[in-house]
């Protein structure tokens, strides 16, 4: 290098006579709006308060910015976690088990629309949208079809689920039971992140206040019973999906994150007791070293979080296990197969930076359901990195490179910042009231969305680089007629129950939540005795209400 510190560097090199290439930006940011230098060096870590040969430490030491594990993928590699669901149970449980014989080593159950919001499938805001997106289940005879062959003690299930997540649960715990299996046996995550939903999914059902205790009651069930079992998955994907950068995701997640923890404490937990079983879910988007500085900075961020602020003790309190899946907004309907090379990079950069599961998308995605042939593409996507790329090889093969340390301070103290913001609302919910969230991440979506039809940013096959192309083949279609069996179905199974116990049951729901009592024993009775999710919903609609599209608490 011909000088000695860096402004020398950059005086000596960047002449301005160099020819300017018009195919690169003239400003050279991260997807955030970080400024990225052309090249990074000790100073600039020694900038940030960084004393790089001592503050880095090592992978399985706090504040585990190098990872939660001392081996992290030399131990094991990460769960492949491909997210299934459509149509029907049984035709769910066929993929479930096509995904398996193919070597995945982890469920992840998308349900249906009306599933997610609290309706059976026959009920009239169900209409067109029964096993579109996900698996209907209404019954616990769903969830045993569902896993029919699975052995439910052998495989981690993962439930993208909100409004209905102690339904969800309930459901399977009892379909474990059937099974032979207990409680103390199952082991999986179910989402449960009712607020993340407010700000950018939507996916609620009842107000936030009562929904936040439906939150606590299953933290509370399960640290007592269910000890295998991941209690929510705390997700910045979707506020990042509707348009949040990277800071914000982070931010915003943790926000969410402390209102959980606070409230949990307020109802009597203690910290240590629910902390270990708290998870994370986030995107892994496009570009590739601000995402894996994201990572490390959550875990940094976490650990502090959990440590300085709520004064953990018990170290895997402090440790922040996240689930990963490749960014579904960056899927294009035009040249559907530059998605697979889109998702790869993507899931490099999960792999890179220590993600415990991943899922990712397939190349069709942005124009139907996945087929057969996608999913197990995008399986081997992540089978190939594993066991011939070598990156699962090393713990934190980038950890010491001065770019990614100093855009894990950076993506770190910017979301510190939006997090004090926050503080001084009142905390997430407060901030939640206020619109703030909502307005931030809309920002973000409009300042992107005119960076594309500007030409700022370049989507390739979008607006630079397209083709004319014929329409592509081999589309998966959901057979209208699984709506119709399910339906079918359901009747079946009303006509075929205990109609006294039904009621006794819902009754008892009922007078469970108009007290402080946790609700997920009675919401297990009900599901012993073949209520319907729809009926359960019902019950918590009466007491609880409904929550429409405006906010307020």
């Amino acid at each position: 290098m011909p000088s000695t510190d860096k402004k020398q560097w950059k005086r000596d090199t960047l002449d301005p006579s160099v020819k300017k290439f018009p195919e690169r930006r003239e400003k050279f940011q991260t997807d955030s709006g970080l400024n990225i230098d052309p090249i990074y060096s000790p100073e600039d870590l020694q900038a940030q308060g960084l004393d790089y040969d001592n503050d880095l430490g090592y992978p399985g030491e706090y504040p585990y910015t190098r990872g939660v594990q001392p081996n992290t993928y030399r131990g094991r590699v990460w769960t492949m976690r491909q997210y299934s669901g459509y149509g029907s149970a049984a035709e769910t449980n066929e993929r479930f088990r096509y995904l398996l014989d193919q070597g995945q080593t982890g469920l992840s159950i998308a349900f249906d629309l009306p599933t997610q919001i609290g309706y059976d499938s026959d009920h009239l805001l169900a209409k067109g949208e029964v096993g579109k997106v996900g698996v209907p289940i209404c019954s616990l005879v769903d969830m045993e079809t569902l896993f029919d062959g699975i052995p439910m003690d052998k495989v981690s299930t993962s439930m993208t689920i909100n409004a209905t997540a102690s339904l969800l649960l309930c459901f399977y715990i009892v379909a474990a039971r059937k099974q032979g299996v207990s409680e103390d046996q199952i082991s999986g995550t179910v989402q449960n992140d009712i607020l993340k939903e407010y700000i950018a999914r939507g996916t609620y059902a009842y107000p936030p206040r009562p929904s936040m205790r439906l939150v606590i009651d299953v933290f509370k069930y399960c640290a007592e019973n269910v000890p295998k079992w991941n209690t929510i998955s705390i997700s910045g994907y979707h506020m990042r999906e509707a348009g949040a950068t990277a800071v914000q995701e982070l931010a915003f997640t943790f926000a969410n994150a402390i209102a959980y923890v606070e409230q949990a404490l307020a109802a009597g937990l203690k910290i240590d007791d629910f902390g270990p079983r708290l998870s994370f879910f986030f995107v892994a988007q496009n570009n590739l070293f601000e995402e894996v500085a994201k990572f490390r900075a959550a875990r940094r961020m976490w650990a502090r979080t959990m440590k300085e602020r709520f004064d953990a003790k018990d170290p895997p309190s402090m440790m922040l296990r996240f689930h990963t899946q490749t960014a579904g907004v960056s899927l294009t309907a035009q040249q559907p197969d530059n998605n697979l090379i889109r998702c790869t990079i993507q899931a490099l950069s999960a792999i890179l930076g220590g993600s415990q599961s991943l899922h990712v998308n397939s190349r069709d995605e942005a124009l139907a359901l996945p087929s057969e042939d996608s999913v197990q593409l995008s399986l081997r996507t992540q089978q190939i990195l594993a066991f011939e790329s070598g990156v699962s090889d090393v713990v934190d093969p980038l950890g010491g490179s001065y770019y990614i340390e100093s855009l894990t301070n950076e993506l770190e103290a910017k979301a510190l910042d939006y997090i004090k913001r926050i503080d001084d609302m009142g905390g997430s919910v407060a901030a939640i009231e206020q619109g703030f969230q909502v307005r931030e991440i809309g920002d973000s979506a409009y300042t992107h969305r005119q960076e594309v039809e500007s030409g700022d940013r370049t989507i390739v096959g979008v607006n630079r680089f397209t083709t004319k192309e014929p329409p592509i083949e081999g589309l998966m279609r959901v057979n209208e007629e699984a709506a119709r069996a399910q339906i079918e179905r359901l009747e079946k199974v009303r006509k075929e129950r205990d109609g006294g116990k039904v009621k006794a049951a819902l009754e008892r729901l009922e007078q469970v939540a108009q007290t402080d009592e946790n609700t997920v024993p009675a919401i297990l009775e009900c599901v012993e005795n073949h209520c319907t999710l729809g009926e359960i919903s019902q019950v918590f609609r009466g007491v609880f209400g409904e929550q429409d599209g405006t906010l307020s608490f």
